[in-house]
């Protein structure tokens, strides 16, 4: 079961964009906190200050297995993910080789690969926020709101879970909880998909909110 909605965009597309590529830099540590997405992002910002200026930056959580208490063990694939246009790249690759602390833990970074983005019928994001929707209802209503600003068209809906209620996500920004929900957009084409991809919607992208990836590609989705 879903909670959805289905809308047509106008073809208000906004202006062109350069192109955008995703860096996918692996991590070695050993656990993170569960909950690490502005962790993670200050550390970016500690070590390279100018990623604050960077208007279409995404970044990626990191994955994990969870331990239930709190903390995400790291594996050999653990990595974290940003998405920028192609002149930030060497902003960005100055991530490469440094070491970051979490809270207590501290991971290495190792050298990135770089991929172009790869258009997709279906996205997924593990979690959208829109700033004064915390309901499933009004959210879809104000996520199809801003798809139709960008001239995107598809379907919109929050996948359930087995009790049939909507996956709800939350993440803390100091001493604020944030409240989101997971969100697939199916019937793209691939220039929307594309473009959901570069922009996003709602808010929070450095804290890997609104990063959508196709539907079961892995990562943190």
């Amino acid at each position: 079961m879903v909670a959805s909605v289905n809308f047509f965009a106008s073809q208000d597309a906004g202006n062109e964009l350069e192109p955008f590529v995703e860096l996918t830099f692996p991590v070695r540590g050993k656990y993170l906190p569960a909950d690490h997405n502005y962790g993670l992002y200050a550390a970016c910002i500690h070590l390279i200050p100018e990623l604050r200026q960077q208007k279409y930056m995404s970044i990626l959580t990191i994955p994990g297995f969870p331990d239930k208490q709190g903390k995400i063990l790291l594996t050999e694939k653990s990595c974290f993910r940003v998405r920028v246009q192609i002149p930030q790249i060497s902003l960005i690759y100055q991530l490469a080789g440094k070491s970051i602390r979490i809270g207590i833990h501290e991971i290495q970074i190792g050298i990135p690969q770089i991929f172009m983005l790869q258009p997709a019928k279906k996205l997924k994001s593990r979690i959208v926020v829109i700033k004064g929707y915390s309901e499933p209802k009004s959210f879809l209503l104000a996520a199809q709101r801003q798809l139709n600003s960008l001239g995107i068209s598809g379907e919109i809906y929050i996948p359930t879970d087995k009790n049939g209620e909507p996956y709800r996500k939350t993440l803390k920004v100091k001493r604020y909880t944030i409240v989101g929900f997971t969100t697939e957009i199916s019937g793209l084409n691939d220039e929307d998909s594309i473009k959901l991809q570069q922009l996003g919607i709602g808010g929070k992208r450095h804290l890997g909110c609104g990063y959508f990836q196709p539907s079961g590609g892995g990562g943190n989705v």
